[in-house]
């Protein structure tokens, strides 16, 4: 019997060809709510065989029927897409917090919501897209006219990881679809329902068959390591951990495939002493706490001058205890769980690690008590230390919790080189009421996106990436066109 939708018989499917694969008993896995620790599902692994069957599916989609779509077809279909999420909205919220564990609110006011405004956004931005020109003329006389034409890269390999995995999905899966090419996604093990969920919402936006593929599993030895050493790929977009990054860049650069990574971060709050104190620690909560410290723009490292240090500590630590841990299903919740029993253990080794270095732990420090329910599940306490050096690994490594080390600081320019010292580089916040002082220091700062007074606010048309550890390349609006198309100049002799 065929399988018709993304989540037949418990199982979460493989997408390939346009149509849902149907699995066999000996390659299916698990899928654990974090919140409890109880079994959400099944997932179908993909094997060699399908990510190939997925690849050439792709490849077969590029060279046909969706190599004549137009722009305006595209971007047409695009803001179809954005529609049936919105109409199909609370079930994208629930496969996002059963996979996810993260408040229900949370879900809603950010991850769906953002994935909407991701196919609406990247339909606008290539939509008014020109293509460049220029008239030519040589020291001989000679005139020419010179323009550049944008293709499609061809397939696009999008790995995307599970601390926002319909955001990041959409966030690639859009500008790649708006610029003509095709996709083959691998979404993280932890979290692939609503990857298989958006295959059904392209599908009935008329979405040709082969353009967009789903194959799940794992890294090495799994469905993320066949897909990222097929000879059929032609890039890789990828978001996740450095040491990932790093393997994919090794994998691709004999065939020299074109690369987008946005990696780990280590991220710094500056905080001088003129800032706005209750607006700067109501900002500080959301950029340390929020998704749990799960997202590669929270702040992990906060300098504070030093006549306002204990100030913005003991602020710090009334916000922390003011999150409420609970059922994510709740209104009330605030703050969910870890991804995994895993993923808690690694952050507790760095609750060790700031013990062994002398720090202070002024709130958090352990594992919370839970109600009998949710006592399974991978729960973790807000944490903020004092007394940590600079050198030590709980400052230097990422730590990917709900944590932050403050240390206090007494000039701009000692602020600016203690939030530099880091191999990351991927964003930062000043707070300060001196504005001129906020863009001379956002400015200074060695890192893809800097903000002054806020955090995560974004404008989809801007860049959006790392220096150094934390990737290459950049996304967003124009950005995206670069590296989800590649230019050919046309040169007509006049």
């Amino acid at each position: 019997m065929s399988v018709t939708t993304a989540f037949a018989d418990g199982i979460v499917h493989n997408f390939v060809g346009g149509e849902f694969a149907e699995p066999d008993s000996r390659s299916l896995f698990d899928n654990i709510n974090p919140a409890t620790g109880d079994l959400a599902g099944r997932v179908h692994e993909a094997g060699a065989a399908l990510v190939d069957r997925a690849v050439r599916s792709a490849r077969d989609a590029l060279a046909g029927p969706w190599s004549s779509w137009t722009v305006n077809d595209r971007t047409a279909l695009l803001r179809r897409a954005a529609d049936r999420i919105q109409e199909r909205f609370e079930e994208f919220v629930a496969a996002e917090v059963r996979d996810t564990g993260k408040p229900v609110t949370h879900a809603r006011d950010v991850d769906v919501a953002r994935a909407i405004a991701n196919f609406r956004a990247f339909a606008d931005v290539v939509g008014a897209a020109g293509q460049a020109s220029f008239l030519t003329e040589l020291p001989d006389g000679r005139r020419a006219l010179n323009y550049a034409i944008r293709k499609p890269l061809g397939v696009v390999a999008v790995v995307v990881p599970w601390n926002l995995p319909l955001l990041l999905l959409t966030w690639k899966v859009a500008p790649a679809l708006a610029c003509g090419n095709t996709v083959v996604v691998k979404p993280s093990e932890e979290t692939p329902s609503t990857a298989a969920l958006l295959a059904e919402v392209l599908r009935e936006a008329g979405l040709p068959a082969g353009v967009y593929n789903v194959v799940h599993g794992f890294g090495g030895g799994s469905a993320g390591e066949s897909l990222t050493t097929h000879p059929g790929i032609d890039g890789v977009t990828f978001t996740g951990s450095t040491a990932t990054g790093s393997h994919v860049m090794r994998t691709v650069a004999g065939r020299v495939r074109p690369v987008s990574f946005e990696l780990g971060g280590k991220n710094a709050a500056v905080v001088f002493a003129d800032a706005d104190l209750d607006a700067t620690l109501d900002g500080l909560r959301r950029s340390i706490f929020s998704n749990t410290g799960q997202v590669c723009l929270c702040t992990e490292r906060v300098y504070v001058q030093r006549p306002i240090f204990d100030d913005v500590v003991d602020g710090l630590a009334a916000r922390a205890r003011e999150l409420t841990l609970g059922d994510p299903l709740s209104e009330t919740t605030t703050t969910g769980p870890l991804i995994s029993r895993a993923h808690r253990d690694k952050v507790l080794t760095y609750f060790s690690l700031a013990r062994e270095a002398g720090a202070t732990t002024v709130v958090g420090g352990g594992v919370p008590s839970m109600a009998p329910a949710l006592d399974g599940g991978s729960w973790i306490e807000p944490t903020i230390w004092v007394g940590l050096g600079q050198q030590d690994r709980p400052m230097r490594d990422e730590v990917f919790g709900p944590v932050a080390g403050v240390i206090p600081f007494d000039s701009e320019e000692e602020a600016i080189a203690l939030a530099n010292d880091t191999e990351y580089g991927l964003a930062s916040s000043v707070w300060t009421s001196d504005l001129t002082r906020g863009h001379r220091v956002a400015q200074a700062m060695r890192v893809g996106m800097s903000w002054v007074n806020t955090w995560f606010l974004r404008d989809l048309r801007s860049p959006f990436g790392g220096m150094g550890l934390s990737g290459i390349g950049r996304e967003g609006g124009e950005a995206s066109l670069h590296f989800y198309t590649e230019p050919t100049n046309v040169c007509v002799q006049l």
